[in-house]
């Protein structure tokens, strides 16, 4: 299986299309969007927020956002899928308008599931983002369909302890800023030690990793735009371009440059 990344053309914001094959051994990381694919040949494993699991030809695969999951395939082979990611605003208001008056937060609850339905629906919905000519009546009727049979239930999001809330929401606000521990520990109320330990295990990583997952995805963004690698490195808060690159390889498998290149 010969590796490969594309990225379609979306006429949607908030809206990536993505087709892949690949041996990479994805690291943990997370997405600031969700996600939902089919696996189309090969397999591959994963530990991710809801359990491990492993996805084979024709399994659905889900991710939700800051989910912290990684990837590694099965075999020599490899594995390939497609993906469509979605800005939380475009799947929360479909949740709302699934649930009506009832307040929920939308939460994939498999992670890999086997529904021969909701794979046919995705692909239906794929070839609709992908095509010129469909109608946004049709793309969003598409979607609505395919998350109705995806989502059966929603959950409540999962306790995080105040302090830790701080912490995240002053690195997602702005995740170019250079920021210490002591910085952390002062607008959170803990010390340096407790806002260490406390936010690794309330997230999966270190403040400075999540920072650099956050920089990765400001990153990410920019190239998408048409932003040049160079500029884009600068603006998302990385050292230079090569510390970009390596965040970026670890995060999303494949170097910026490479990226910009499948974005058609």
């Amino acid at each position: 299986m010969r590796g490969h990344f594309r990225i379609y053309p979306s006429g949607n914001p908030g809206v990536q299309i993505v087709e892949a094959a690949s041996h990479h051994q994805f690291a943990r990381h997370t997405h600031d969007q969700y996600g939902i694919g089919v696996i189309h040949q090969g397999a591959q494993k994963s530990i991710s927020g809801r359990g491990m699991v492993e996805a084979g030809p024709g399994h659905l695969i889900t991710v939700n956002p800051g989910e912290v999951h990684d990837g590694i395939p099965i075999g020599e082979a490899g594995r390939s899928w497609r993906m469509i990611y979605f800005d939380p605003e475009i799947i929360q208001l479909v949740e709302n308008d699934m649930r009506e008056d009832v307040a929920s937060i939308m939460e994939f609850t498999e992670p890999a599931s086997i529904n021969a339905l909701a794979a046919k629906q995705f692909q239906h919905l794929f070839n609709a983002l992908t095509s010129p000519n469909c109608q946004p009546l049709l793309q969003d009727e598409m979607l609505i369909d395919l998350l109705s049979q995806t989502q059966k239930n929603t959950r409540e999001q999962k306790h995080m302890p105040s302090a830790i809330r701080i912490i995240k929401q002053l690195i997602d606000d702005e995740p170019t800023a250079t920021l210490t521990l002591a910085d952390l520990a002062k607008a959170s109320g803990l010390s340096r030690f407790q806002v260490l330990r406390s936010f690794a295990t309330a997230t999966g990583f270190t403040p400075h990793s999540y920072l650099m997952q956050r920089r990765a995805d400001l990153a990410r963004r920019m190239i998408l735009q048409g932003a040049a690698l160079a500029e884009t490195a600068a603006a998302s808060g990385f050292s230079d371009q090569s510390h970009m690159n390596r965040v970026f390889v670890h995060k999303y498998g494949i170097s910026p440059g490479i990226y910009a290149a499948s974005v058609i």
